[in-house]
């Protein structure tokens, strides 16, 4: 069951007829992490800003759980989590003072902002102005606000941009642990390998159009090479070669290699996804 779908979405900021977003549509299942992926200035954050209802519906439809969102209102805004890739805090304001004053707009239970900040890693800066904060620690600050009303989706613009890999780490875990809570989960990033790692199924979008939108897995073994590269000792010296999976006399010689020759290393050569990306867009994602 869909939780959320999207249907032919347009969107022209300069009303020229130029579409920043054109003819987009999918669905997000209930309990998915969606991966939305593509280059600066692909249309992410537009299509992401338009679900949320911070850019106005131009042409198309936003369902969730089959009620248009714009009928909605505050129903809609209670029951999701936004985060956002160029933190949006109130400087002046602590990181507990700026969870608990967003905490108070919601007409749902709310989290303790403390947990909240313990959990992201700042508790030891809960009391200091957001003003005096790095660039990372304003990054998880809005990441915790996301959660603060337990949505039922969060929406996650760049979550571990500007963070360590430990930072990073602990991002992805929160997400996997919201997930296995039940919630579902609204993925826009450019990096690649966080997508693999998390998303069931993502959606490659580049100037505005969706250009394919499958598993991960899927996608690579669609758009990758079918090969093997091998490593072996022979005479003292390290050989390699490649060997195509759909070729047969490939595949002979490398059963035959397995059988005769002392092997160092076999990598198979799948695709990565940002190599598929590439592939399916013709472009790269700086």
């Amino acid at each position: 069951m869909s939780l959320i779908e999207v249907k032919n979405l347009y969107h022209d900021y300069e009303g020229q007829g130029e579409y920043a977003v054109n003819d987009v549509s999918f669905a997000i299942k209930k309990g998915e992490i969606f991966g939305f992926l593509g280059p600066s200035g692909a249309g992410k954050s537009t299509v992401q800003n338009i679900m949320t209802g911070l850019l106005k519906l131009q042409q198309g439809q936003i369902l969730f759980k089959g009620e248009s969102v714009t009928d909605l209102k505050s129903k809609f805004f209670n029951q999701i989590g936004v985060s956002f890739e160029h933190p949006n805090l109130y400087s002046k304001l602590t990181g507990f003072e700026n969870l608990k004053y967003y905490g108070g707009l919601f007409q749902v239970p709310t989290e303790d902002p403390q947990k909240l900040l313990e959990m992201v890693g700042l508790q030891g800066a809960m009391h200091k102005r957001a003003s005096d904060y790095s660039k990372g620690m304003k990054q998880r600050l809005v990441f915790a606000r996301a959660l603060i009303n337990n949505p039922e989706i969060l929406f996650l613009d760049e979550p571990t941009s500007g963070l360590d890999p430990n930072l990073a780490s602990t991002i992805k875990d929160i997400i996997r642990r919201k997930q296995e809570e039940g919630a579902t989960i609204f993925l826009s990033t450019h990096n690649m390998y966080i997508a693999d790692e998390l998303c069931d199924r993502v959606a490659f979008i580049n100037e505005g159009v969706i250009m394919a939108l499958d598993t991960p897995r899927n996608l690579k073994l669609q758009h990758g090479q079918k090969s093997v590269q091998v490593e072996y000792q022979e005479n003292g010296h390290v050989q390699a070669e490649v060997f195509s999976l759909e070729k047969e006399a490939d595949r002979i010689r490398f059963n035959n290699l397995v059988n005769t020759k002392h092997l160092q290393t076999v990598h198979s050569q799948e695709a990565t996804l940002e190599q598929t990306f590439i592939k399916v867009t013709g472009r790269g994602l700086s």
